[in-house]
Formats: structure tokens, C-alpha cells, sequence
């Protein structure tokens, strides 16, 4: 990073502040130390071919570093001058010169010194003697470290052993808590990061819809000779099927410098959209039936047709790192159809967008999140009864059991919603998850609303705070694994289910910023049903 612009000083005081309040009061003024392995260059089993280096996310937020096979020794103490300036001591890999001629090197000792916000850098061989000084000058210290687990890299035992061998007091048990509790909330600086993040993959999703909508309108044209003579060129490039609208999502994020895509792209064409984390993205868009005299494996420029795409829904649930932040986005958009939603995808589209809606009116510091989980299942009911999808007390041979509370109780909408309407959003799609939904939650008292399943999987159950950054990702789903359950269910219009049942799945999801008087949308793609409908017809 250009100067010093990550604020790593202030996110190790924040995080051991938080440490502090987990500590025993009779630990809390005593000095605390914190030693951190950065990650490892990972390479493919078996083989010295590297593969993506991304840095460990609580490394990073308490260094600011993205060197390979770094470490971190930090040390403060409650009530002194470490306080407000503790030490940040930061170790990287020397540059050797086998290595330089296989990669680029690290910076340099000065380099990094200028760049990164800490007190001091220098090279591993230096670890040892740091962590002797340290003993000696606190011999009273609680040294903190990472659990001990394939989750996290692991610190070599000739570093942890330096500690060990003075009987100093090294603990697991403190120092990812506190992590978690403070990356919670984010400072402006990490919000300015998730935005870019966000502006990048917002483009990246409107560049599929756009070319979608090119395609509708025969734009993309393949001049002389290719694919049969020469490559297609990225001009010539039609979507008609999973892998190359990832392909067009992910090549646009790299061309805007994003490193690496936050999580596994979905990308679900037709039915596929049910499956919630549908990573394979291999299969073609659903096509039309084969006529007489055409071969389902044919080139498609030796002859003087085009297919017909089946109308159905292209969900794309995808978003990329900006140095080391994430965006998580989603839009369902139209395909086949002269890209526009058939009525019943269209319904299920505005249903998912109402309940999006809603919760968006809803934000602000102090409401429970639980409520805004609750709240999409209530506008959900409400949807699928408007539809006819649920019974209402006036279907026929129907009664007060079918009541909009009646359904609600019931946990039947689960199996149409059966996630959780977002999460909390930083270095991790899924951030910090100790904090986010913590085992002992004094926050969640008394019978949950609605129904227990509503929140099985909701991985965010605390009260709103300024500084959160949540996604707000309402859904519906027509899973046939998930509908068996319930397909004699009392509440259903079962001839009605049919009829959406092809629609496949439906999710919108935007990432936000919870503010002092409610939120900011950090994701720029419009989702306006009329919108989606005019760039994926090539209208707009």
C-alpha cells in the first residue's frame, strides 16, 4: 500500500481493549503480548506449483501486511504508555536470491517500514531475541496467541518454545475473540476499502447483464473465421451458459486490479438457482426443445439458425477483494424470453425485492437483527398468499388455520426461505462469526418470533451497530429437497406451487453500511425490476 494509509496501530488498540474486557480483572493490568503467523505461500499437493496467496485476515487487520510467511509480536499494557502506543513488531522474509529469481521479492527492511504502520520491522532470524527481550522486561506477561488449528497458520515451535521455556503464561484462549469483537465494527478507513470492493463487482455484474442483453438484441457478431480459423475474441463472446458469465464476471474485476473473487462465484442458470451455494457453474442455459434436423452437440456456426433459450432465471451470487475486503452481491436476472421475467418469475422477483425493501426501511442502531429475519418471512407469507401460493382463511374449504400468524407459527415458509436474510461483511464474506453469533448471547431472550427455523442458519443475532456492515440478502427458492417436506402441508395450494416451481430460486442481495440514523447502500447495481429487464433485453 502506497504510505501509510491501513490503520493497524489503531486496530491493535482496538483489539486490545477488547481483550482487556475478557481478561480477569486480576490480568487486566498486567503487560500482554500477542504473537501472529502471517500465511504461507500455498503450493498444490505434491507439487512446487504455488497457487493464490491471500493473506490471513487477522493478520492482516492488525499489520496492514500482505507478505508471505510474515510475523507479528505486539505488546501492551492497561494503564501505561503502551496504552495508547503499543509495540508492532513486524517480521518479514529477507529477500534470498534463489527465491528472487522464482518471484518477487519482499520489500526491503526500509520499504516496509514506510509502508506499513507499525514500530518496527525486521527479518524472522531477529524473532528469537525479540521475544527473549520481551521476557525479560515482562516476565509477568499473559502471551496470547491463535488457536491451535488448520484454520490458522502455525507458528513454528522455535518461536512459541522461546516463550514456553521462561514458564511465560501463553494462552489460546483470548486473543480470536477479542479479533472478531473488534472487527465487528469497522473504521472509515475498512469502509472505504468494502466500497471499492463493491463499485468493482457492482460493474462486473451489470458487464453480464449488459452482454446478455446484446445478445438479445444480435449485437455480438462473429467476424470472419471465428472460432473455426481463429480463437473468439472477448467482442464475439456470447453467455450461453454458466461458465462464461463467470468468466465475463471475473475477468472484469481483474481488469479493474481486484486480485481475487471474495468467495467461490454462483452462477445458477434455471432450477440450479434453488441450490444455495451452487459453485459448479458448468452446466449450458436451459435450450428449447431439438428440432428434426438438429444435433444437440452441434457447432452452431455451421448452420443458419440460432437456438432458443428456455425463459429462466440466471442468478449470479458473486464478489471480489479489494485488498484484502470483500463484497458479496447478488442479482437474479432474466434469460431467454427476449430477456424479460416470465409473470411467475416476475412475481416471485418482486416478492424477494419487496422483502429486501422492507428490511432496508427497517435498519438502524439498536433493532435485533433477528427482527429483520423475521420480518422477510411475514412479507413472504403475505407474498405467497396474495399469489395463492398459501391459503388464506377464505380459500376454499379453508378456515382460521391458514391465518397469516397461523402460517407463520407453522415454519412452513422456511422451506422456501430457509437462510438467513445476511451477515455481517469485512476481510471475510462471512465475518468474524464468534462475534457475529455468539455462543452465549445474552441479546436472544424468550420464544423467538415466528417459528425456530426461521433462524437455524441466520448467521448474524445481535442487536444493530453503527459501523456494521451487513449484507441484506432475502431469498425464494423452489428446492424440491427442501418442498418434499412439506407438499402435503395443509397451508399450500399445491396446483398454485406447480406453477412457480420452474422459477427455480430467486436472491437479492446488497451489501450496507449501518450509519447513525439508519444505513448507506455500498452496492451500486440497480436491482428495479423495469432496470434489469431493459439491460438484459439490450433495451437500455
Amino acid at each position: 500500500m502506497a504510505g501509510k494509509t491501513y490503520p493497524a496501530q489503531q486496530h491493535v488498540i482496538r483489539t486490545f481493549t477488547k481483550l482487556i474486557e475478557l481478561l480477569p480483572a486480576t490480568e487486566q493490568n498486567k503487560p500482554q503480548i500477542a504473537l501472529l503467523a502471517g500465511e504461507v505461500t500455498p503450493f498444490r499437493n505434491d507439487t512446487d506449483r504455488e497457487m493464490p496467496f491471500r493473506q490471513e485476515s487477522n493478520f492482516f487487520y492488525l499489520s496492514g501486511c500482505r507478505v508471505p510467511s510474515s510475523y507479528l509480536l505486539l505488546t501492551y499494557q492497561n494503564g501505561t504508555s503502551l496504552a495508547n502506543h503499543p509495540s508492532s513488531h513486524l517480521f518479514i522474509p529477507k529477500a534470498e536470491l534463489a527465491d528472487i529469481m522464482w518471484s518477487v521479492p519482499p520489500p526491503s527492511l526500509d520499504e516496509a517500514s514506510a509502508t506499513h504502520d507499525v514500530t518496527r520491522v525486521d527479518h524472522p532470524a531477529a524473532l528469537p531475541d525479540a521475544i527473549q527481550e520481551l521476557v525479560k522486561a515482562f516476565p509477568e506477561a499473559i502471551v496470547h496467541i491463535l488457536p491451535s488449528s488448520h484454520l490458522f497458520p502455525t507458528i513454528p515451535s522455535q518461536y512459541t518454545g522461546a516463550f514456553l521455556a521462561s514458564n511465560a503464561h501463553v494462552t489460546e484462549d483470548y486473543l480470536l475473540s477479542a479479533l472478531h469483537r473488534a472487527r465487528l465494527i469497522k473504521d472509515a478507513e475498512e469502509v472505504a476499502l468494502i466500497r471499492r470492493a463493491n463499485e468493482i463487482s457492482s460493474r462486473a455484474h451489470e458487464v453480464v447483464m449488459r452482454v446478455l442483453g446484446q445478445g438479445v438484441r444480435g449485437l455480438i457478431t462473429r467476424g470472419k473465421g471465428a472460432g473455426t480459423e481463429r480463437p473468439l475474441l472477448p467482442s464475439e463472446w456470447l453467455i450461453q451458459k454458466e461458465a462464461e458469465a463467470e468468466a465475463l464476471f471475473v475477468a472484469s474485476c481483474r481488469r479493474e486490479d481486484a486480485e481475487h473473487q471474495a468467495y467461490l462465484p454462483i452462477v445458477a442458470a434455471s432450477t440450479r438457482a434453488s441450490t444455495l451455494h451452487y459453485c459448479c457453474n458448468d452446466r449450458e442455459f436451459a435450450w428449447g426443445p431439438v428440432n428434426p434436423d438438429d444435433h444437440k452437440n452441434c457447432n452452431e456456426l455451421a448452420h443458419g439458425h440460432d437456438r432458443a433459450l428456455n425463459p429462466q432465471v440466471l442468478l449470479i451470487d458473486a464478489g471480489c477483494e479489494w485488498k484484502c475486503y470483500a463484497a458479496d452481491i447478488t442479482r437474479t436476472m432474466p434469460v431467454g424470453n427476449g430477456g424479460k421475467f416470465t409473470p411467475e418469475a416476475r412475481a416471485i422477483y418482486e416478492l424477494v425485492l419487496e422483502m429486501q425493501r422492507l428490511s432496508f426501511e427497517a435498519l438502524k442502531p439498536g433493532l435485533h437483527w433477528d427482527a429483520i429475519q423475521f420480518l422477510c418471512h411475514r412479507t413472504l407469507v403475505r407474498g405467497f398468499q396474495r399469489l395463492g401460493i398459501f391459503k388464506t382463511p377464505e380459500s376454499p374449504n379453508s378456515g382460521s388455520w391458514n391465518a397469516e400468524e397461523a402460517i407463520l407459527a407453522s415454519g412452513v415458509s422456511a422451506a422456501f426461505f430457509p437462510h438467513g436474510v445476511g451477515h455481517s461483511l469485512g476481510m471475510d464474506v462471512h465475518d468474524v462469526p464468534s462475534a457475529s453469533k455468539p455462543e452465549q448471547n445474552e441479546t436472544i431472550k424468550g420464544i423467538p418470533l415466528g417459528h425456530e427455523s426461521f433462524y437455524t442458519y441466520l448467521r448474524l443475532r445481535l442487536p444493530l451497530e453503527e459501523g456494521m456492515v451487513v449484507t441484506v440478502e432475502p431469498g425464494c427458492y423452489f428446492s424440491p429437497h427442501l418442498i418434499a417436506p412439506v407438499r402435503d402441508s395443509k397451508h399450500i395450494d399445491q396446483e398454485v406451487l406447480k406453477r412457480y416451481e420452474s422459477v427455480g430460486g430467486v436472491r437479492i442481495e446488497d451489501v450496507v453500511l449501518i450509519t447513525k440514523d439508519g444505513y448507506e447502500n455500498l452496492t451500486t447495481v440497480r436491482s428495479d425490476t423495469e432496470w434489469v429487464e431493459k439491460v438484459c433485453s439490450g433495451e437500455l
